[in-house]
């Protein structure tokens, strides 16, 4: 393998480092808004189950940029496109810091989804190209550490005697200051080496609709809107079986949910420190079947002891699956259509956990609490049945072997 030129390499410190910031910048908002939500509403009158819309409108613009990210990466530079959709998740951000009604408030978390799709799918795509596995996980770790600080600040401004819209001022203020460093840095994520090498000439990019073609691309955003339905679904709902369904105390039952998040955080963190020396595909299957097997036992619940050791299965192995996949695109459906591919999986994720979650849901209602562990059991399996499925079906090429970042 060429290896890259020592300016390529020097710029690979300051490239993966921004990407990590960023990763933390896409998961600070969500983590804001789940505790500002309460005083949020109250400031503008609404009901406590109009998160639901703001949550709707969100996703709506998150999938809108996420499915496009693939056009727009053919007609800008990646650089540029870092940049302006940092810049739009800023706007967004001080804009709900300063909305003075409802709609306004809505049109921003429109706004929002948008530069936070395009830049979660903008980084997978560059991250699939020029990163390891180990840095992809590395990454994905991130966003759970933006998830856990969202919280902290808006803790501490309330706390402080301060109202919940400085909170994002402060978020805000600081996506502005990665929007610029974004700007700045353009030319170098341009210049950046790809996995192949310094000698490796780039690859023009396809055509939206000659990737939609491809079947390997389809089975890979169903085995995105899985895993994502599976990951949301344990998350959302396995709370409410335990302390509804099963007489958990809400303490201990909030640990258990808390346990899931942390085995997901671990997980990514752990996997990363190895995922360059082991077989990625093989060991991604040995993930999937032990994530069925925890799920089976958060379901058939032999004791609470062991249905909270599925729980915390269920993340822990589940955890290297969505980047490790990401690192696996390229090779499954060929350089010319990673980026659009990837940005489609990433669109599919987000609609699987938005409507998985609702179904899960409508199934409860209907069937009883107990079906959530059910349908987690299910959702499993049928991600490993696709999982293989998806790493049988490719375009013949191999994945590049990547430098360690």
């Amino acid at each position: 393998m060429t290896l890259p030129s020592p300016a390529a390499a020097s710029r690979r410190p300051l490239l993966a480092l921004l990407a990590f910031l960023a990763f933390i910048s896409l998961g600070l908002p969500d983590g804001l808004l789940g505790v500002s939500w309460p005083s949020m509403r109250e400031t503008f009158g609404v009901p406590l189950d109009a998160l639901g819309l703001l949550a709707a409108v969100q996703t709506a613009g998150y999938l809108t940029s996420s499915f496009l990210s693939g056009r727009l990466l053919r007609v800008m530079p990646i650089g540029t496109v870092l940049a302006l959709s940092t810049l739009a998740a800023a706007a967004a951000l001080l804009g709900f810091a300063v909305a003075p009604a409802w709609p306004l408030l809505l049109a921003f978390g429109f706004l929002a989804g948008l530069g936070g799709g395009a830049v979660d799918a903008g980084l997978n795509a560059y991250g699939a190209r020029h990163f390891s596995a180990r840095t992809l996980n590395w990454l994905h770790a991130f966003f759970g550490l933006g998830t856990t600080l969202g919280p902290l600040i808006v803790t501490a401004v309330l706390g402080s005697g301060n109202v919940w819209r400085w909170s994002y001022v402060i978020v805000g203020g600081a996506q502005l200051a990665l929007a610029l460093t974004f700007f700045l840095t353009r030319r170098r994520w341009v210049e950046g080496t790809p996995a192949g090498g310094a000698g490796a000439a780039p690859v023009p990019a396809a055509r939206t609709r000659d990737t939609l073609r491809r079947p390997a691309v389809w089975l890979g955003m169903l085995t995105f809107f899985l895993y994502t339905g599976v990951e949301a679904v344990t998350a959302q709902w396995s709370y409410s079986l335990l302390t509804l369904g099963r007489g958990v105390p809400e303490g201990a039952a909030g640990l258990f949910v808390s346990l899931y998040w942390g085995s997901l955080m671990v997980g990514r963190i752990l996997f990363g420190a190895v995922a360059n020396r082991v077989p990625l595909v093989g060991t991604l299957r040995l993930c999937l079947i032990a994530s069925v097997a925890g799920a089976l036992l958060f379901w058939l619940e032999p004791t609470q002891a062991l249905s909270a050791a599925g729980l915390m299965m269920i993340g822990f192995f589940l955890a290297p699956i969505f980047a490790s996949l990401i690192s696996l695109t390229p090779g499954r459906v060929g350089q010319a259509h990673a980026d659009s591919a990837i940005g489609f999986q990433v669109a599919a994720a987000g609609l699987g956990g938005a409507a998985l979650t609702a179904l899960v849901g409508v199934l409860s209602r209907w069937g009883g609490l107990e079906l959530i562990g059910a349908s987690i059991a299910v959702l499993a399996a049928l991600l490993l049945a696709l999982y293989e499925v998806f790493t049988r079906v490719g375009g013949g090429e191999e994945a590049p072997e990547r430098m360690g970042n």
